[in-house]
């Protein structure tokens, strides 16, 4: 093969899906490099020179050539924007509603109401375990999982009974309805 591609970019095209005709294809048109591949821009132009290239493995050639990113399954990194666009992290400060999902504004309050759907962005729950109160899903007092509101009494109970407080949440979330109207009997008696 007459090509002056180093090793690891003739192995980088092979993956992309050229084959070694390909190469020498691109090597007869005077293509030897991925600084020369830069040259060519697009995926058509590069079929234009070698016709026998696949549309879709000119286009994944083109985009490693230009360092564009592109959308390939499993080997692109987790929150990669597809597009080759640029990437927006957010800080840890930043609320997001829990029933619309809306970005709340800066000054955003614990309680507030969300500015897109008017309901309350972030709910401030109660502690089944120490009976604190706050936002978010877990207890910022002990730690404990925050139960749904309408759960909170059947919570209480099974810790009355002495479930460890990682077991508690789980335990709601696995029973059925039937289950839970069970416990509910258990409250009512208990109260009365």
């Amino acid at each position: 093969m007459a090509n002056s591609f180093s090793v690891l970019e003739t192995k980088i095209l092979g993956a992309k899906g050229l084959t070694a005709e390909h190469l020498e294809a691109l090597s007869a048109a005077g293509v030897s490099s991925k600084d020369e591949l830069k040259v060519i821009g697009d995926a058509a132009t590069l079929r234009e020179l070698v016709p026998e290239i696949d549309v879709e493995i000119a286009e994944r050639v083109m985009n490693w050539a230009s360092g564009q990113a592109v959308a390939s399954g499993p080997a692109m990194p987790s929150g990669a924007n597809a597009a080759g666009g640029k990437m927006l992290l957010d800080t840890t400060d930043v609320v997001y509603c829990v029933h619309c999902s809306a970005k709340q504004p800066k000054d955003y309050k614990s309680g507030d109401l969300c500015i897109a759907c008017g309901r309350q962005a972030e709910p401030v729950l109660s502690c089944f375990w120490c009976s604190a109160s706050g936002p978010g899903v877990f207890c910022r007092s002990c730690g404990a999982k925050f139960v749904p509101p309408a759960e909170l009494d059947l919570a209480l109970l099974l810790r009355q009974e002495g479930l460890p407080k990682d077991e508690v949440p789980r335990r709601l979330a696995a029973m059925t309805q039937a289950d839970k109207d069970l416990l509910w009997g258990r409250v009512r008696r208990s109260r009365g």
